[in-house]
């Protein structure tokens, strides 16, 4: 009787969301495992626990609209192809209006106690502080933002090209108790329900056009944090300190995390707000609230400070004040195949934020692609790609070759970090979208939000034809 010889197994460098993702999609293919994570030995700037997928940003996954919304498409698509990360978040979740948010804590200890108990999965707590041996024919690593340096230094001389790097920025979080819900009061933007969510899943609080011109002033003065080696490092816009934010306009937060529209003041229905700031719950049991799109680099004393000149947190308590750190990625269009493999050294793969995507789930979903295709050269197959009409396609499109020639110096390649969206998709066939029967006017937002629709639509159609062509293949090698 011949006995199936078990493959020899893979290595992954980072136990992040990414991380955890390949390990999980490799293991589940029958592949052993090797996860290599430094917490436990060595800690980061950012990190606070030792736990695997910890969320050190914000606690929200962001939209869970597969209909109509490019991140709610990928959140469908990762479920689709048996995410562990879209599983324990769906496992975790707090209200979050249309959003998906998770019990940051409760999260990454269901992602830890997973991947413990997968037979297939051995943890070592260790830093690796260069490239993978030889030995490592297969390997994957997501270090993420954070690489340690000895790693980053072996990839910077291995790649001859210097990574890139960006600022990123963590929200504060705020006690429950302390908020004065007789000023703030609990709505979502426009009463919006979503998944676990009421309509009313975020704390508001009101500023009038006074109160608001003096927190402009108060965070453009505020005392920040200097950073010495790190000064001349672009930020990425998704997640601008709000400082920043306020630097570059008076009303640029009215317009933004800070808009006012969709909100009605239960307190005062009839007044209206002239900005609003939102706080959404962080933990299931619904004591700790996060300031949405509050990251900053401002120094503690100053945080607290301006932050209570927001009405209803003057007597606010702080669970976490937000803080900065630095994201380093490739430029992967240059150095990485269609399968994240680098093109100098086949095998050796890169996973999540390192390879210029930006995001939870964006990462998550690079890692579970990653894993998707060091298991199947490892099973003597050819790495199945996702299409480019899907999530994940047009995703891996923008890191393997979606960049531009820049304009003003020939031949060199613009490439920055990217959340998942519409923009990212081929366009529709013509005629793909027709006109609804009895409307006379076809055209702007209507025409608009009918184009996402039909994308999403082929997106998850093109996602599941995939899958089970990459899964009836792996069966009947």
């Amino acid at each position: 009787m011949n006995q199936q010889k078990t493959p020899s197994p893979i290595h992954v460098v980072g136990g992040g969301l990414a991380g955890s993702e390949a390990a999980w999609q490799i293991a589940s293919r029958g592949i052993p495992v090797i996860l290599h994570e430094m917490r436990g030995v060595r800690g980061t700037d950012a990190h606070k626990t030792d736990s695997l997928a910890e969320l050190v940003c914000s606690n929200s996954f962001r939209s869970d609209d597969a209909t109509s919304n490019a991140v709610g498409v990928l959140h469908a698509e990762m479920r689709l192809a048996g995410s562990l990360i879209m599983r324990c978040a769906d496992a975790n979740q707090v209200p979050a209006g249309g959003a998906l948010a998770v019990d940051r804590e409760g999260f990454s200890a269901a992602v830890t106690a997973a991947i413990d108990a997968h037979g297939l999965i051995e943890v070592r707590r260790e830093e690796v502080t260069g490239l993978p041996p030889e030995d490592w024919d297969q390997a994957i690593i997501a270090t993420g933002p954070l690489t340690a340096p000895g790693l980053a230094d072996a990839i910077r001389a291995k790649t001859g090209a210097d990574s890139l790097a960006f600022f990123d920025a963590i929200a504060p979080i705020v006690h429950r108790h302390s908020i004065d819900m007789d000023i703030c009061w609990y709505q979502s933007r426009y009463d919006k329900v979503g998944p676990g969510g009421t309509g009313k899943d975020y704390i508001n609080c009101p500023m009038t056009e006074a109160e608001y011109n003096a927190f402009v002033d108060a965070l453009v003065a505020g005392d920040v944090t200097g950073f010495k080696e790190w000064e001349g490092t672009p930020y990425f816009d998704g997640c601008l300190p709000i400082e920043v934010m306020a630097e570059r306009g008076r009303e640029t937060l009215r317009h933004g995390p800070m808009k006012p529209m969709g909100l009605t003041n239960a307190h005062n229905p009839t007044v209206k707000a002239y900005a609003v700031v939102q706080l959404r719950q962080d933990n299931a049991l619904g004591t700790l609230y996060n300031m949405v799109g509050f990251q900053t680099k401002l120094k503690y004393g100053a945080q607290a400070e301006i932050f209570r000149m927001i009405p209803g947190l003057q007597n606010a308590e702080f669970a976490r004040l937000g803080g900065l750190h630095r994201n380093t990625y490739l430029q992967s269009p240059v150095l990485l195949d269609r399968s994240l493999a680098l093109k100098t050294r086949p095998g050796l793969r890169f996973a999540g934020q390192i390879t210029g995507c930006e995001g939870y789930v964006e990462s998550a979903g690079i890692g579970l692609l990653a894993g998707r295709f060091a298991a199947a050269e490892r099973l003597g197959e050819a790495p199945s790609l996702p299409p480019e009409t899907t999530a994940f396609g047009a995703l891996l499109n923008h890191i393997t070759g979606g960049h531009i020639i820049s304009d003003d110096e020939p031949g060199k390649r613009s490439f920055q970090p990217m959340n998942v969206n519409f923009g990212l998709f081929p366009d529709l066939e013509p005629g793909a979208i027709q006109r609804p029967e009895g409307l006379k006017r076809f055209r702007g937002k209507d025409k608009a939000a009918a184009k996402k629709q039909a994308m999403a639509a082929r997106a998850l159609e093109d996602c599941a034809r995939w899958l089970r062509l990459s899964e009836n293949r792996s069966s009947a090698a």
